[in-house]
């Protein structure tokens, strides 16, 4: 099972919130999750809640972050 840190859309029409997740890389967008590590709004471009110990322990255990994940991550400076 190959892990993925990705972003899972949730929040209402015209306003939606994502959450930083750990997934399976096959599972679609709005599938199961494994562990939550935080919420990201892109309307005011503001990490919400982000653990970020939880961020490198996942990393250390192999999890890969896909492309806006690393971007979003990396503008917080967490990784």
């Amino acid at each position: 099972m190959a892990l993925r840190i990705r972003l899972s859309k949730f929040g209402r029409t015209h306003h939606p919130i994502y959450r930083i997740v750990v997934m399976d890389s096959r599972s679609p967008r709005e599938g199961r999750y494994v562990d939550i590590l935080g919420t990201y709004d892109p309307k005011r471009k503001e990490l919400l809640d982000i653990k970020p110990e939880k961020v490198k322990e996942w990393l250390e255990k192999g999890a890969e972050l896909t492309d806006r994940a690393k971007s979003i991550l990396k503008n917080a400076k967490i990784i």
